[in-house]
This record gives C-alpha cells, sequence and structure tokens, in this order.
C-alpha cells in the first residue's frame, strides 16, 4: 500500500515511516521539509494521489490554546478535503488518551479535541490511535510545569509510553485500515509527580517536584484518571520507564 505519513519527519512520523516500509509499503514522509504544508494546503494533492492510507502525525507549532485550536482546525480540515478529492481510503490519526472523556478541554488538549470532532464528520473512514504522554516528552513537562525553580504538577496520574510503542500502534492501524479508537499506553501507573522525579533525578537536574492539586496539567486542573486508559481493550506496551531509559 501507498501510506502517506504527515509529520513524517518528526519524533513519531520518522519511526513510522521506517516500520512501514520494513514492512514492504510504500511509505511516504510528508511534512513541510518535503513540500508538503498542511496548514497552507501546499503539496497535499501531489503526496495524496494514489495513496490508500493517510497518518497524521503532526504537530501543532502553537501551544497556546486559541494558535492550538487554529492549527488543527486549519490543518485537519485542508487534509482531510484532501483526501476526499484523492480518494484516499483511510485515516489514522494520532491523539491522546482522554481526549473524547475531556470535551470541554482547555490548552492543547482543546486543540486534539478539535482534530478528533473534524475526523469523526469526514466521511473517509477512520482511525483514532490516542496514546499517554511520551517517556521523551517528561523533560518538556517539567520545564512547562516550573515556577520559580519548582516543578508544581497536579495530582493526575500517568501512564508514560515509549515513543516507539505509538510508532507502532500507528503503523499496525495503517495496516489494519479498521475504523474506531484504540488507546495505547505504558505497563506502569503512577501519579506524574512521580515520574517527573524519576526523570529529573536521572539527568542530573535538581529541581525539586512539588504537587500542587491547583497547579494541574500544563495549567489545567485535570481528574485523577484523566490521562490514563480506562479501556479494558487497550494496547499496553511491555517497554516500563526503566527499560526506556536504560535504551535511550
Amino acid at each position: 500500500m501507498k501510506i502517506v505519513v504527515l509529520g513524517g519527519t518528526g519524533r513519531i512520523g520518522a519511526r513510522v515511516v521506517a516500520l512501514l516500509a520494513e514492512r514492504g509499503h510504500q511509505a511516504v514522509a510528508a511534512s513541510r521539509s518535503t513540500g508538503v504544508d498542511a496548514v497552507a494546503g501546499t503539496g497535499l494533492d501531489t503526496a495524496f494521489a494514489g495513496a490508500d492510507v493517510v497518518v497524521d502525525a503532526t504537530e501543532s507549532s502553537a501551544w497556546d490554546e486559541a494558535g492550538v485550536i487554529e492549527f488543527f482546525t486549519t490543518a485537519t480540515g485542508n487534509v482531510l478535503a484532501a483526501e476526499e478529492r484523492a480518494g484516499v481510503g483511510h485515516h489514522v490519526a494520532l491523539s491522546i488518551v482522554g481526549i473524547d472523556r475531556n470535551p470541554e478541554a482547555r490548552g492543547y488538549l482543546a486543540g486534539k479535541v478539535v482534530q478528533e470532532r473534524l475526523v469523526a464528520e469526514s466521511p473517509v473512514p477512520s482511525t483514532i490511535v490516542r496514546a499517554t504522554q511520551f517517556f521523551e516528552f517528561l523533560p518538556q513537562i517539567a520545564d512547562a510545569s516550573t515556577v520559580d525553580g519548582e516543578v508544581r504538577i497536579g495530582t493526575a496520574l500517568m501512564q508514560p509510553v515509549a515513543a516507539e510503542a505509538v510508532a507502532r500502534a500507528l503503523a499496525e492501524a495503517a495496516e489494519a485500515r479498521t475504523a474506531g479508537a484504540i488507546e495505547v499506553a505504558g505497563p506502569e501507573r503512577a501519579p506524574l509527580a512521580e515520574f517527573l522525579r524519576r526523570d529529573l533525578s536521572d539527568r542530573g537536574d535538581a529541581r525539586a517536584v512539588v504537587v500542587d492539586p491547583a497547579a494541574g496539567y500544563f495549567g489545567r486542573v485535570v481528574g485523577e484518571t484523566s490521562l490514563v486508559p480506562v479501556k479494558d481493550d487497550a494496547v499496553i506496551d511491555a517497554v516500563g520507564y526503566e527499560e526506556w531509559r536504560a535504551a535511550s
């Protein structure tokens, strides 16, 4: 199959392209560096010509709520319209665990709510792969949560997963072309504060992690289980934090 991966040169997308190529597919990496800009809508028709599946692993370049919503509204709308014109048979979107349970989500998550809604409303058959936070993203969470030299984080549980496992789930969804939603997570569930402490310690970072219920997650208070899988059929990867750290 010809499978186009939007964001195909990024953290997740590049891994998806490599996995699909190993499995014998014509995997095409599409990004601004290859002449495809989902926000501007340029290069999409050419990239999607003859494509069986499109995998959307794009990330917003903005982090403020308005900017993220604008990004996903524009980019997703352009992508889905181009897929219809090209007769693409299936769309696979990378999202975040809990989005379907948080329709009033704020911040970055609000943009993913919009993205999922647009995908669901499109006539193109689709699979949404909802992943928990990546181990690789723990440093950014710590930085975004730092106030006066302390990492202040809420009480939410987290079940982080390796980026490689997320890429594998996207590749398998592209091959299967089964409509619906999949949750992907790592094997360990614990307060986010615990994972941040482990990561900071392993990187020799002396910042203290302070649990503050009012701090929330990226400035938004979330429920204890809002960011972890709740479905019995969630895909649980075997690689935990220690194994991931040893291999990274």
